[in-house]
């Protein structure tokens, strides 16, 4: 493992790069500085680069959404979200026709049929005693624990429905504001006895949709890939469960506990103890992405 002070350190072992969004390419509010600038630079060499989110939105809300952080279309290739891997298997019935969906109302585009299939299922959201499935995008209120939920979700269980879940996150931090997403309610699910289907990171059908999006520009192998992010328990298990070289980056959720200072990288004791705990083996480690 390498603490490296910038991605031009290494990028040129790299041909493309599956870069995670919230944490690495913005806080939620607005680009990280200096990141923007590491992707034209990269990108300028002739690299290509997919944005990998587990956002539930599909990919034109999530290019909607990074203009208004700050985050242009020439640092990019394209994005493949997690919204966008759940959206097929639920339109292929994974869950069922007849559908509740958990959270909330700005979510909405996830019901729209991807153009890429042919014969969709006609979904109908309907309320949860009606369903035969759920399709969690989230809470309805991020800041509210998780458990407010249980209710629900014991009706749910005993009904034997499947939840499927848009965003395998359980946090993200808003700039200051940490939130609760999907993967926290899944989670839940999962632990009362309901069974969860995930699709964004760590598993693997995200990253055959990233591979899509990027041999659909340029054929590129996964020893010439580079995935980045912030996330333990999504972007570095997927990436290491997927064997692509990982840089990681301590300052996104993890910033305290490595004790990470801004525009800095980690204090090596602290990172060395965190990935320890974590289980993270990153093949390279930066404070932010520069």
């Amino acid at each position: 493992m390498q603490i490296i002070d910038s991605l031009s350190e290494i990028s040129d072992r790299y041909r493309a790069l599956f870069v995670d969004l919230w944490g690495c390419a913005h806080d939620g509010v607005r680009a990280i500085p200096g990141a923007v600038e590491a992707l034209r630079a990269f990108r300028a060499t002739g690299g290509r680069v997919i944005f990998v989110t587990n956002s539930p939105r599909p990919r034109a809300g999530v290019a909607r959404q990074l203009v208004g952080f700050g985050v242009p279309e020439d640092c990019y290739d394209d994005i493949a979200t997690s919204g966008d891997s759940a959206r097929v298997a639920m339109f292929d019935g994974a869950v069922g026709r007849r559908v509740w969906h958990l959270g909330p109302a700005h979510d909405a585009g996830f019901f729209e049929v991807p153009a890429i299939l042919s014969d969709p299922l006609n979904i109908e959201r309907v309320p949860l005693d009606q369903a035969e499935g759920i399709v969690c995008t989230g809470p309805f209120d991020p800041q509210a624990d998780p458990s407010d939920l249980r209710p629900q979700l014991l009706a749910a269980k005993t009904r034997g429905l499947k939840l499927l879940c848009a965003n395998p996150d359980i946090v993200v931090d808003r700039g200051e504001v940490r939130e609760w997403c999907a993967g926290a309610i899944a989670r839940l699910y999962t632990e009362m006895g309901g069974e969860s289907l995930y699709f964004g990171k760590p598993h693997p059908p995200i990253y055959d949709l990233a591979r899509r999006r990027l041999h659909a520009i340029e054929e590129i192998p996964d020893d010439a890939i580079l995935a980045m992010g912030d996330g333990p328990a999504t972007d570095a298990a997927g990436a290491m469960g997927e064997d692509l070289d990982l840089l990681f980056i301590s300052g996104g959720l993890g910033a305290f506990e490595t004790g990470t200072v801004v525009g800095g990288n980690p204090d090596p004791d602290r990172l060395a103890r965190y990935l320890l705990e974590t289980g993270v083996e990153p093949t390279y480690v930066i404070g932010t992405l520069r």
